[in-house]
């Protein structure tokens, strides 16, 4: 399995689908993010995917909802 760039948007599946970032290494497991901020996980790498086009678009546009409700910076 190849890794990822830091920041790479990715979808872990062994987390009901959620997408994240990229962040690093972290041990065995990979270091994700929430695309719109917030609290890193650890990610079991063969669970994780890159993010279809149309999911890297809807994580963009809901971090953007929430930066034009005032939740993140």
């Amino acid at each position: 399995m190849t890794i990822p760039e830091v920041g790479a948007v990715v979808v872990d599946t062994g987390h009901k689908g959620r997408t994240g970032e990229f962040r690093g290494l972290a041990g065995p497991y990979w270091s994700l993010r929430p695309v719109g901020g917030g609290s890193e996980w650890e990610a079991n790498p063969e669970q994780v995917r890159p993010a279809t086009p149309a999911e890297r678009l809807s994580a963009k546009t809901a971090r953007e909802n929430a930066r034009s409700r005032g939740e993140v910076a």
